[in-house]
């Protein structure tokens, strides 16, 4: 089964399966990452779901929407690789997708 790989605040790495069709923040949360807030369950308002994807993968992930990059643009450590992740749907060709929770804002 595809899988992506996590790292969360403290270095800590997790491999997560891939469920196509779910968002990375869900799979995510379900694997009891805590640091991952998702304060507001994936519909793209709150930010806390933000995480810096790895170089390697970020242009093979749809493009950011306006209403994320306007979410991104209040955190004070958003990166050129950062993403919400309750905008990125998984699928399989994301296999190996390195992901690492970013600080909170």
């Amino acid at each position: 089964m595809p899988q992506v790989f996590i790292t969360d605040r403290s270095g800590e790495e997790y491999t997560i399966d891939i469920r196509p069709g779910t968002s990375l923040m869900q799979v995510i949360t379900d694997a009891g990452v805590a640091d991952l807030l998702a304060l507001c369950g994936g519909v793209c308002s709150c930010a806390t779901c933000h995480v810096y994807v790895g170089e390697d993968m970020l242009a093979a992930l749809p493009p950011m929407e306006q209403d994320e990059d306007d979410l991104l643009s209040f955190s004070e450590h958003r990166e050129g690789n950062s993403r919400l992740s309750c905008q990125i749907r998984l699928k399989n060709e994301f296999e190996g997708l390195r992901a690492t929770i970013a600080p909170e804002d």
